[in-house]
């Protein structure tokens, strides 16, 4: 291919890479304006993870579209517990949508 006129051609490339640039600077954003509080729950006799997490899927906007591991290993990294054992009496942050 020869380019035939060279400052049409510069010109015109120019003006496609910053088109393609502020495309890519736009889409980046996001106009939505969620916010993420936290609730605190006690830990009962009887709770578990397991039943935690089942309980959110089913009534907690922030979980929909997660599969029940996904939401353990969220709870365990936001509340920071090594392990899946649970005290009676204990708190647990929970993230929910304003």
């Amino acid at each position: 291919m020869k380019i035939v006129n060279k400052k049409k051609f510069v010109r015109t490339t120019s003006i496609l890479i910053i088109v393609i640039l502020a495309l890519i600077a736009f889409t980046k954003k996001t106009y939505s304006k969620v916010e993420i509080n936290y609730i605190e729950d006690y830990i009962y006799e009887g709770d578990t993870l397991w039943s935690i997490a089942k309980e959110q899927i089913s009534g907690n906007t922030y979980f929909n579209n997660k599969e029940i591991r996904e939401v353990i290993d969220e709870l365990k990294n936001l509340n920071n517990l090594s392990s899946s054992n649970l005290s009676v009496g204990d708190k647990i942050k929970i993230p929910i949508y304003k």
